[in-house]
């Protein structure tokens, strides 16, 4: 190769590039899990998957803006700039590892007066990406700001459930219709560590989830977790508009939980495990920041499913370790060596053994 192109120049290329052209990746990665059996790890009972909605922030400057950021007033009298996208990933209680789905980005929309903000932007993915996961049977988690009417319709227009978190503070009507009702309980014990800890249930069903006669109607359920002393460590309640019953109840409260791991096991390894999702790779005054976080994005979603799907990649993730090393090692060896494939490639990174050696001629 000859006249390779500078960082700036690819940042120069991309800037006008709609992120939105490299979302049929997702669709790939997830063919690619179904094809290879991982689809079953993040299947539920009646063989739902766990659709988990967040926001977050991938850019912050008080210096750098562009036509697609947010902004805020700070403490010091300056504007502060920022991008953020509502994400989307398969999850499921009790497995480590989540598979990210096409972004949302919160921008500012074209005749839109108000700022752009989590809620409008989830809403957008739904219709925009919502009924080609149909087939999935999917079950969509959020959090408080999530368990509003408006989302709550646009996750049944598009063919999937619902079980949002929804706090007391927020949702007044709705707990008002608790204060007095017949509410059923249960509990059970489950072992944590050396002890065991006592889920207790409630739930009840058929209760409008705002004011007004127009208000839907929904199943409320909570969770409370009480350690071996009587304190309670843990409470959170949800609305939904699947059967809740004593049956289900507590299969219902473990996947309303695991929207957790959005955060956790997505965010977190994002911004912490090498993949540095809110380093400034490129900011650029069209779409350069949303394209390379789309990157970033999709380099994750490929990774988990080769750790689910192939066997001789997570046997070179396990030999190697930490998720940082791993990245590590690969820019040092494509550094110095040469590999005539991909699968050679990894056979290194499992075994350590150089690749063979490639003659001219």
């Amino acid at each position: 190769m000859s006249n390779i192109p500078t960082d700036n120049h690819i940042r120069s290329v991309l800037d006008p590039v709609p992120p939105q052209t490299l979302f049929p990746a997702f669709a790939e990665g997830l063919a690619a899990l179904i094809a290879g059996g991982g689809l079953a790890r993040f299947q539920r009972p009646n063989a739902h998957v766990l659709i988990a909605f967040d926001g977050t922030e991938y850019f912050c400057s008080q210096d750098l803006s562009c036509p697609n950021c947010s902004s805020r007033a700070r403490a010091n009298g300056r504007t502060e700039h920022f991008h953020a996208m509502v994400s989307a990933a398969l999850v499921a209680p009790g497995h480590d590892r989540v598979l990210p789905l096409e972004p949302e980005f919160i921008a500012p929309q074209d005749g839109g007066e108000k700022q752009d903000c989590e809620a409008r932007a989830a809403q957008r993915w739904l219709a925009a990406h919502g009924p080609k996961y149909t087939h999935l049977k999917p079950i969509y988690l959020g959090d408080d700001l999530s368990s509003r009417q408006p989302t709550c319709e646009a996750v049944r227009a598009v063919g999937g459930h619902f079980l949002f978190t929804a706090k007391p503070s927020s949702h007044k009507t709705l707990y008002s219709w608790l204060d007095g009702a017949e509410v059923p309980s249960t509990e059970k014990k489950f072992k944590q560590g050396r002890r065991f800890v006592t889920h207790r249930y409630r739930w009840l069903e058929g209760v409008p989830i705002r004011d007004g006669e127009d208000a839907l109607l929904v199943n409320w359920l909570e969770i409370e977790i009480v350690d071996p002393s009587g304190k309670t460590t843990y409470r959170n309640s949800f609305v939904t508009d699947l059967p809740v019953c004593k049956n289900n109840v507590d299969e219902l409260a473990a996947a309303g939980r695991a929207r957790w791991k959005i955060e956790n096991e997505s965010f977190n390894t994002l911004k912490t495990k090498g993949y540095n999702l809110e380093h400034n790779f490129g900011h650029g005054q069209q779409h350069l920041a949303a394209v390379l976080v789309t990157m970033n994005l999709i380099a994750f979603a490929m990774h988990t499913v080769a750790d689910l799907v192939a066997d001789a990649w997570a046997s070179a993730r396990q030999a190697i370790g930490a998720r940082k090393r791993f990245f590590e090692e690969l820019r040092t060896i494509t550094a110095y060596l040469v590999f005539p494939t991909w699968a050679s490639l990894v056979e290194t990174l499992r075994t350590g053994k150089p690749p063979p050696l490639v003659r001219d001629g």
